[in-house]
Order: C-alpha cells, then sequence, then structure tokens
C-alpha cells in the first residue's frame, strides 16, 4: 500500500489529528462504572506517565530511556540506553497526550515528528527490525544485543498509533508508513513457520545469524503475527496464526490458554488489538485475558501476607535483588502437579508491581483499581511521584524502587486510557492494516 493509500483511507476513518480531553467518550464496551474518584486518579495515572515519555527522551532523535530514576526534577537522566518497546509505548502515550490535552499540541507533534524521521531515515536496522537497546544520542546499537522482533513489534505498533491519531500530517504518515512498510516479516520467519525472537550480526568470530529461541506459543507474540499477516507489502502465510501452540493453564478452579510466563503476556497485545467480541478458531482472547487475571490475583493471595485485596500483583519488573520476569500461578516442570503451579515462578519475596494490575484495567477493572488506588493511598510519597508509582516496592522489607521503566509505565498509561475511553484500541483500528490481520486471522463477531 502507497503512502498516499493509505493517507486516504486513515483520513476516511476520521481520526482526528487533536482532541480536546472532554471529546474522549467513556466507552460502552466494558461493565465498569468508574466513579469520579476513579477517573480523577486515572487521569493522575495518565497525565504523570505521559510526563515519562516527554521527559525522558531523547531532545534530538526521539528515543525513550528504558528506565529513569523515580525521583526526579524532570531532567533527563544520565543513563544512555534506550529502548525500542518504550519508544513504541511513547508515541502511543503522546497521542494520549495530545488527545487529553495535557501537553501542548504543537510541542507533542514536533517530538513525534522528531522520532519518526530519526526511526525512518537514521536508526540502524535489518530487513526494517531494529535492535533492543541503543545509544541515546547515536543510535548505535547497545552492547550486543539483539535484533528483537517483539520489540520492532511494539514499536510499530506505536508509530501505527501515531498514524492514525496524527493523519492529518503528511509527513507523519509518510514516515509511519515507511517504516512499517519496510519490515521483511518473512525473513524473520527463517525458514519456519513461527517468528525467531531476534538476529544478530557477525561478531567475535561468529557468523550471523538467527536466535534458536522462536515465538511458539501463546503470549505477547499476537502482535507479531497480526503486523506480519497485515503488512501490505511482506505479508506472511495466515497458517502462521495457527502455528504457535495455545497451552492450557489449570489453577484454582480457573481453566485458560497461558504458559509459565508473568501477567504482562496477557496485556501487551491487547493494549492495541482490541479483541473484544470476537475470537478465532480457538478462544475469545480478551475473555482469556480476564481469566488470567482473576487467577493471577487468586494466586497473589494464595501466597498469605503480605498479599491482600489491598496489595497483589506481580510482573516482570524489578526487586530488591535485581530484574526478574516472575510471576504466577506456573511452573517450570513439563507435567506440574497442583502444587507447582501454585509455587509460580521467580524470586517471589513480598514485593508488588503496581503495572501487574494497570495493565490489567480493562479486564478486571474493579479488583484492579482497587488495588491501584489502595496502594497509592497507603504508600503515599513512598511510591507514588512524578511519573506515578516506581517500578515496584516492597514495604516490609523498607525497600522502594529507585527507578521506573519505559514499557511498564507505557503498559499501565495504555489500558488505563482503554478502560476509560477505548482510544487506543479505536485509533489503532483506524490503520487499515489491522482490519486486514484480524480477517487473515479468522477472526469473526460473536
Amino acid at each position: 500500500m502507497h503512502r498516499r493509500q493509505a493517507l486516504q483511507l486513515i483520513a476516511a476513518a476520521g481520526v482526528g489529528a487533536a482532541l480536546p480531553s472532554q471529546a474522549l467518550r467513556p466507552h460502552t464496551h466494558s461493565q465498569a462504572r468508574l466513579s469520579p474518584q476513579d477517573e480523577a486518579f486515572l487521569d493522575d495515572l495518565e497525565r504523570s506517565g505521559s510526563l515519562f515519555f516527554v521527559e525522558q527522551c531523547s531532545p534530538t532523535n526521539g528515543q525513550v530511556l528504558d528506565r529513569a530514576l523515580w525521583a526526579t526534577d524532570g531532567k533527563l537522566d544520565k543513563r544512555r540506553m534506550t529502548s525500542i518497546a518504550a519508544t513504541g509505548f511513547g508515541l502511543s502515550a503522546l497521542s494520549i497526550a495530545d488527545a487529553r490535552g495535557y501537553l501542548p499540541h504543537a510541542k507533542i507533534l514536533e517530538q513525534v515528528r522528531r522520532t519518526l524521521r530519526f526511526h525512518a531515515n537514521e536508526l540502524p536496522h535489518e530487513h526494517g527490525f531494529y535492535y533492543h537497546f541503543n545509544d541515546i544520542g547515536t543510535g548505535a546499537r547497545w552492547s550486543d544485543v539483539e535484533l528483537s522482533s517483539i520489540d520492532t513489534a511494539l514499536l510499530l505498533c506505536g508509530v501505527l498509533t501515531a498514524r492514525a491519531h496524527f493523519h492529518k500530517d503528511t509527513e507523519i504518515v509518510d514516515l509511519a508508513t515507511k517504516i512499517y512498510n519496510r519490515v521483511d516479516w518473512p525473513w524473520m520467519l527463517n525458514g519456519g513457520d513461527t517468528f525467531s525472537m531476534g538476529w544478530k550480526p557477525a561478531e567475535k568470530g561468529k557468523p550471523a545469524g538467527f536466535l534458536d529461541a522462536r515465538w511458539a506459543h501463546y503470549c505477547e507474540l499476537m502482535m507479531i503475527n497480526l503486523l506480519a499477516l497485515g503488512s501490505p507489502t511482506h505479508p506472511v502465510d495466515p497458517a502462521t496464526w495457527s502455528a504457535w501452540t495455545r497451552p492450557r493453564m489449570h489453577f484454582d478452579g480457573f481453566d485458560y490458554i497461558s504458559s509459565n510466563d508473568p501477567i504482562f503476556v496477557h496485556q501487551y497485545s491487547h493494549a492495541y488489538f482490541d479483541f473484544r467480541g470476537k475470537r478465532d478458531a480457538f478462544t475469545n482472547y480478551f475473555d482469556n485475558s480476564v481469566i488470567a487475571t482473576k487467577a493471577h490475583k487468586a494466586f497473589c493471595l494464595g501466597l498469605g501476607k503480605p498479599y491482600t485485596d489491598d496489595y497483589w500483583g506481580i510482573s516482570a519488573s524489578d526487586y530488591e535483588g535485581g530484574y526478574s520476569a516472575w510471576g504466577g500461578p506456573g511452573s517450570q516442570k513439563p507435567d506440574p502437579t497442583p502444587a507447582d503451579i501454585a509455587k509460580g515462578f521467580g524470586p517471589i519475596d513480598g514485593s508488588v508491581v503496581p503495572n501487574a494490575a494497570a495493565g490489567s484495567l480493562p479486564f478486571v477493572p474493579g479488583d484492579c483499581l482497587h488495588v491501584l488506588r489502595a496502594l497509592k493511598d497507603e504508600h503515599g510519597a513512598k511510591a507514588w511521584g512524578r511519573y506515578g508509582f516506581c517500578d515496584a516496592f516492597h514495604p516490609q522489607a523498607g525497600w522502594y524502587d529507585t527507578d521506573v521503566l519505559g514499557i511498564d509505565q507505557g503498559i499501565s498509561l495504555l489500558m488505563a486510557e482503554n478502560l476509560r475511553s477505548a482510544f487506543v484500541w479505536e485509533t489503532f483500528a483506524k490503520n487499515p492494516e489491522v482490519g486486514v490481520a484480524l480477517r487473515r486471522a479468522g477472526f469473526a463477531a460473536v
């Protein structure tokens, strides 16, 4: 699809370049009834989260830092490692901030243009895929990180969200379309029917090559497949949608598709693709995430103290000992017993991770809002600052994270807005490739 065709289709879809805050209507597809106090809390969470993506990015190329200090006066953190996924969340956050009127339209528009110019014309890539982490100044690959299929997909979701929201800006549409259309999806299949997790160039005497690990079971991978199915230039066969497995988890009466993964795997693709009211040949993925969130809460409460209705939720995040992709229910055994599943995985030490509940806000709004508001009310300035919650904390151990992470800020902000207005879902769906992808994957209304 050429840029002019994309521009015409997006314009016909009727997404405005900027909407005042009051123009965002509460969506009608959720059973949640948000109180004025709920709305005020979510607005504070989103407004604070948006600041991270404005302040913790390069003023010259728009790349967003992977992490930054939680206690900050708004100055750019001295660390130099950016995250391509955080930049994608940032483009989405800027679209929300524009729609909500959090920041001046001209300021946001210029940051979006700056970001897209750099990623379209200067940031190193291979076959359209980007490295996971890069230097904030030069864009050079960080250390020996991989060219990442999932992190590129998260960037693309942000690129397409910005393209649809700022569709009246021809430069944004041109650049966004260039970035998406040049991605060579069949190349990342590497001769298989599931996508490789990444690729590395030749280095230290080793030849260039793909990572052995593949996106082969249900998790956040859905966005990769759908972006590839909808590509107007390098599409993949629809059979790739059925090629990955959908293992089932059984825990405490809950039965759902999942594997030994943190709760975020049930959130990331859902931040952009609206799976409500539709299913493929296998399941309704929105309902599946509802069950997964309820099972995760039950798992946390089953661990006992300190986890309660006012304190639960763990996901890939910082903890006192470093960083871990942790959570539950889950098991590292091939044939786990119920006791194995109940143990979860990772160094579960009593920490709480706010983005675990924030990323599931549209799925179980009552429980997730309750715990998030309780965490803020109970821990106040120890856990909540300029950008909202710190990444994780463990009050019993006297530990509060000193950082916030871009991807964790991003999923929290986007899902809060989807609960309130479905803005990200509806804006992203204005891209004609999204409907093509869902049809090719076999989705139909239920």
